[in-house]
């Protein structure tokens, strides 16, 4: 990614990367700190005085930290690892990297972390971070664990993915079998969908030994890497699990592993934060959720309306901030900016894409005029809307909720009605899709959904012909 803000249109895709910021450099060149001052505080700030808490204490800290995708959670997280590493060894996993994001069951999750922390044990102990390996008891006792499995997946004619445990490791000891096993297993939580019926149950049947197991081996990962600097002060293992909130990943998957199993993650002795949608938040059974209620955190969209639909300047600036630091305002014609800015409805990813779409469109012109113009943004906020146009019908996710339940609670939440807030399946689906945005205290419709709920007639216009929370 570009460091420097981008002063050609040729240059804007460069620095508006729909990334998170992940190095010093990029969040010394582009995180604004002002985003945390309007939309409720730093979360991030939280997040750490918990950790440092749980440090000292001897307890397991365990968080969440919610919000739409696009607004910013995974560039927090790394503020966060930088803000604790003299405490914490982060170890980071993504559904979507390690897992099958559609088809994955709560204890591919428990048994990834499991093969994360000795492979990230074993790559400390190597570089001097880490006092000692995982004892041989606890590797044979893993080892015995899955040798059960192998049976199964023999007699059920699965393919021998985890059975030739330790292909092109020499096995010169149980330590290099279990990392070859481990090595093997990772096509299993790629590839969720091949997996027999009888290995998920047999995993099932055993959840509680497995857990019991993989605490143990926590046990020892901590204990090595804690001893390993300064006596009994070194570093603790911290699990961040991300991208949960990503399309394809079912409310069914979640529910199941963060409120059906959650006694998986509340039993673990282990440091662990997840990035999780807003929408679970609403769910029904959230008490249930395996974090306590001060450790779930949401960042929030910034508002780019107040409740009343006035302008909310505030929110716009941040916005308006965080854009100018990637790109010289010159680059837009009067308004443009102004436009893009409202129509992304404060969400940093929808900024991003849109400005990007206008800056090509600008540059396909090949006009004499290097910026981007009033065309440019109208083209780009059309192309958004169809987006969320079509992620408002009906999709495999939530078959049973059809397009006019949808319309009718959008159309109470924009008329003000607290009732519309009440958690059901069909708000947990339009916060999913992002058609409705959650701030501090109230919600609210994305700018772009109620510019397609007033094409449909459901939300009038002025007379002026301007939409109240739209994008004109």
């Amino acid at each position: 990614m570009q460091t420097t803000r981008a002063t050609s249109l040729d240059e804007i895709y460069l620095t508006l990367k729909p990334k998170p910021l992940e190095t010093q450099e990029e969040i010394d060149a582009f995180y604004i700190e002002t985003l945390n001052k309007v939309r409720g505080g730093d979360k991030i700030g939280r997040l750490k005085l918990g950790l440092e808490r749980a440090y000292k204490q001897r307890i397991f800290f365990k968080g969440c930290l919610m919000g739409h995708p696009g607004v910013g959670k995974s560039t927090e997280l790394t503020r966060l690892i930088k803000e604790v590493e003299n405490q914490f060894s982060v170890i980071r996993f993504s559904v979507i990297t390690n897992l099958d994001p559609s088809n994955f069951n709560p204890l591919d999750v428990l048994l990834l972390m499991m093969v994360e922390v000795t492979e990230n044990t074993k790559m400390a102990f190597e570089k001097g971070e880490a006092r000692k390996k995982p004892s041989e008891k606890i590797l044979q006792e893993i080892w015995d664990w899955f040798s059960t499995e192998k049976k199964i997946r023999i007699s059920t004619g699965e393919s021998a993915i985890a059975v030739n445990a330790g292909a092109g490791v020499k096995e010169d000891s149980l330590w290099n079998k279990v990392l070859g096993l481990f090595a093997s297993l990772r096509g299993d939580f790629k590839y969720a969908y091949t997996q027999k019926k009888e290995i998920i149950e047999y995993r099932l049947a055993r959840t509680n030994d497995l857990i019991d197991m993989a605490n143990r081996l926590l046990d020892e990962c901590n204990q090595s890497l804690r001893e390993a600097n300064n006596g009994n002060n070194g570093r603790d293992w911290l699990f961040i699990g991300e991208d949960f909130d990503k399309a394809g990943i079912t409310a069914r998957s979640l529910t199941s592993l963060f409120i059906e199993k959650a006694n998986i993650f509340s039993e673990l002795k282990t440091h662990l934060i997840f990035n999780l949608p807003i929408s679970i938040y609403t769910d029904s059974n959230a008490g249930q959720l395996p974090f306590s209620h001060e450790n779930r955190l949401m960042i929030p969209d910034m508002p780019v309306f107040k409740e009343n639909y006035e302008p909310n300047d505030k929110g716009r600036g941040a916005i308006r901030e965080v854009l100018m630091a990637r790109v010289d305002p010159d680059l837009f014609e009067q308004n443009a900016m102004e436009r893009i800015i409202v129509a992304s409805g404060g969400n940093l990813r929808d900024l991003f894409s849109m400005t990007n779409y206008a800056a090509d469109t600008a540059i396909l012109r090949k006009s004499d005029n290097s910026k981007i113009n009033d065309e440019d943004v109208t083209i780009a906020i059309a192309n958004m809307r169809t987006e969320y146009e079509r992620s408002l019908g009906a999709n495999a996710y939530d078959k049973e909720i059809v397009y006019e339940d949808k319309a009718k609670l959008m159309k109470r939440i924009y008329d003000g009605e607290k009732e519309a807030y009440i958690p059901n399946q069909v708000l947990y689906t339009l916060l999913n899709c992002r058609a409705v945005q959650e701030f501090d205290g109230w919600f609210s419709i994305h700018p772009l959904v109620v510019d397609l709920l007033n094409a449909q007639g459901r939300i009038p216009g002025t007379s002026q012909g301007g939409i109240p929370g739209g994008t004109s």
